[in-house]
Order: C-alpha cells, then structure tokens, then sequence
C-alpha cells in the first residue's frame, strides 16, 4: 500500500505495462464485471478503452450528456425536491443522488429509462438494489482475512455469495434485457443512436451480447456510484461550511447577472465553465472524500519504486487515495481542512488544476477516467440546480457519517436531510 505520488506515478504511467490489474484482482471481480473495461487488461481493456476515449471526446456526446441532465433536473430531481420540501419531511439525500445517477446514466449510455426517480420505475429499483448488494458483497471478497474463504461459500452457494449470485442474476437479466432493446431498436431504426452502447454494438469486435452486457454493468457502476458517492459527501461538507455555500451562491448570481439566467433555469454548458469555485468545492471534496479510495493491481515483475521499495513479482499493490488527501508531506498543513481555495489561481481567480499522480481520484496515466468531463458536467449542474432552490439542511451534521466500503465510498445508512424553499 502506498500513498506517495512519486511512487503513483510509476505505477499509472513510467512502468504502466509492469502494474495491470492482474488475474487475481479480475477473477475477484469477474461475477459482477466480467471482462468490462474496469476488469480486463491487454488487448481487452485497449480495445474497449480506444473505442470508448473516441465517442468521450465527441462533441455530439457532451451535448447529448447536457440534454439528459437538463432533463432529469427539471423533470425529475426538482419535483421530488420540491414535494419533500412541502411535506417537512426528511430524506435520504444519497438515495435521491444514487437514483437520479442511475437515472442519468441509463438513459446516456443505453437510451433507456429506468425512472428510478419516477414512480414507474420499479423494474429500475429492483436492478439499483440488486446491483447495490452485489457490489457491497463482492468488495468483502478483498476484505477477506482467509482469501479462499469465499470461493468455498460460493462452491456451497450459501451466505453471502448465495446472495450475490441472486442480486447478479437480477443484475444480468436488466442488463441482457438492455442489450437486446438497443439491438432491437437498431434493426427498427434507420437513425443513427447517440447512446455509448449503440456506438459499441456498430463495432464488430465488441458486439458478442456477454461483453455488451459486461460494458452496460461497467457503466453503471463508473456513472452511478461514483457521481453520487461524490456528490452526498459534497452536501454533507457543504452543511458543516455555510461560508462555502454562501461563495457559491455569490458565483451562481453573478454568472446569472451576466447571462441573463433566470432562477430555475438550469445552466448551459457554456455557463458551468464560469463556475470556477463550485468547481474548486467538489474538486476538495474529492480530494478529503474519493469515490473510489483504493485502487489496486498486481507487478509482473520485480520492481522497486521510486522512494526504494521492493515490490516482487506476482505481489499485489494498491495506491490509497484516502490516506493521499489526508497527507501533511503532500498537501502541507491543514491538508485535512476543506478549503476550496486552494484550487483557486491567486493571481486571476480560475481554477488551478493538480498533478493527478498527487490527486489521483481520476485515476491517471494511460486508464486515467475518460468520463471526467461528464461527471463535473453532471455535478455542477445538480449543485447548481438545488442551490439555486433550495435549502439543504442535515441534522448532527457535526458527525461525520459512517463509512460504508463498497466499491465506493458511500455512507451507511445514508444522509438523511430537511428541504426548505429557498426565499
């Protein structure tokens, strides 16, 4: 386990073929994930990654990703906002984000609508749950002190693995019945579908329904879990910082000042790069709270790392993202404060960017996130939306809510929050 950036560094980019992800890490996985482009390595993983780094960077895909979310806030997020609001009652804000998440990304990536915010979408419930559970068991599986233990419970389909079978069937069946619609759909169509999946099935190598299913399940878990994993401790920190609110609300009625926006009206594309401190915010968010704290591979050969440690063949090693937030010798004093600022130039009031081997929440290197763009696309324009409306207030938001280590970093039992009309 590492938390050094220099040593980061080397294993993302200066000896990346020497660090894959290694067959035990994938073997953990394969169940849930399969061969997807998070799970595979070789000639696998740059196949899915080439064709998938293409359709990221085309500009049809980041307006089809501003369309979906002006679509889902408006139709969706405000309404069950607003009736929470009108009812008094508390809500769990990191459900409404997993939802909304899950929402989002089904319909960009597959063009269906699983209304997980809805109150047609039970089909939709049923899969976010069952792919929940799945990813929560199957993350023990690393955790396990005796690394057989769970192949033995498996081969006996009994306890928890008897439990991720069945959520995984559920998950399969959703995610095969998804495959076959957008096949379908295209058969009928003479239109050229602007969902990622539609643009994986025109590519003859990636079109066999197992590894189509695999890519479907790969996407959920990067544009489901961790955007609402970011995003519920964003709220929560915001709560503890009402100078932090306060600075971001000042940025929304300036950009609204200069654009002409009215209250309510969700913000275009171009009006989210002015966002400069909201931008800041989630970044240091990030920063204390990564949605996906520790990465791991394995060498496949012996290596020792930049600060003189020996790392050997077949040994597996992870970088932690957590602890890297959390180091003085990384971010100097206060390195545990939220402080937006520090991504904020001095001199011109922009955003400063990182080293991503130093904030390697994106990962970084040759497997460095593709959907980076899309996921501050859809984070800006939540926070944005509700700010602009809304009030959010936690109860005893002094404590830090209990970390549940699934694939994610989520909170257990979640984030319960009052609504109130903003005056």
């Amino acid at each position: 386990m590492t938390a050094n950036p220099a040593n980061v560094e080397f294993m993302l980019k200066t000896k990346f073929d020497s660090f894959p992800k290694g067959e035990r890490f994938i073997s953990f996985l394969e169940d849930f994930l399969g061969r997807g482009i998070f799970n595979s390595d070789g000639e696998m993983w740059w196949k899915q990654r080439k064709t998938a780094s293409y359709e990221f960077s085309t500009r049809s895909l980041r307006d089809f990703v501003m369309t979906n979310v002006t679509v889902e806030i408006n139709t969706r997020l405000v309404p069950v906002l607003a009736a929470a609001a009108t009812a008094g009652e508390s809500i769990d804000l990191q459900d409404i984000l997993e939802r909304f998440a899950f929402d989002n990304i089904c319909k960009l990536a597959f063009n269906v609508d699983a209304a997980c915010l809805g109150d047609d979408g039970a089909d939709g419930v049923e899969f976010m749950r069952a792919f929940e559970t799945a990813a929560t068991i199957i993350s023990k599986r690393f955790q396990s002190v005796v690394s057989y233990s769970w192949k033995i419970k498996k081969k006996l389909d009994i306890g928890s693995e008897k439990v991720l079978r069945e959520s995984i069937v559920t998950v399969h069946k959703l995610a095969d019945d998804i495959v076959r619609h957008t096949i379908d759909d295209q058969a009928r169509s003479s239109n050229t579908n602007e969902d990622l999946l539609s643009r994986f099935i025109n590519i003859e190598e990636m079109s066999s329904p197992e590894l189509l299913r695999d890519i479907v399940i790969s996407f959920i878990l990067a544009g489901r879990d961790t955007t609402s994993s970011a995003l519920s401790w964003f709220f929560w920190l915001l709560s503890k910082h009402p100078e932090v609110e306060d600075k971001i609300r000042q940025e929304l009625n300036s950009i609204r000042a200069r654009t002409g926006k009215r209250v309510g009206e969700v913000y275009g594309f171009e009006e989210l790069k002015l966002m400069n401190y909201l931008h800041a915010a989630i970044t240091e968010s990030l920063r204390l709270y990564p949605p996906v704290p520790v990465d791991t591979m394995s060498c496949v050969e012996d290596n020792v790392l930049p600060d003189g440690t020996f790392v050997g063949k077949a040994w597996g090693i992870s970088y932690n993202a957590y602890a890297m937030g959390r180091m003085e010798s990384i971010w100097g004093k206060g390195c545990d404060r939220f402080d937006p600022e520090r991504w904020i130039d001095e001199t011109n009031g922009g955003f400063r960017g990182e080293n991503p081997y130093k904030f390697p929440v994106f990962h970084a290197g040759p497997r460095m996130c593709l959907g980076k763009e899309m996921a501050y696309i859809q984070m800006k324009s939540i926070v944005a939306a509700v700010l602009d409306r809304f009030v959010v207030e936690v109860p005893g938001k002094k404590e830090r809510p209990e970390i549940l280590l699934s694939m994610t970093l989520r909170m257990k039992g979640g984030l319960f929050a009052r609504i109130h009309e903003r005056t």
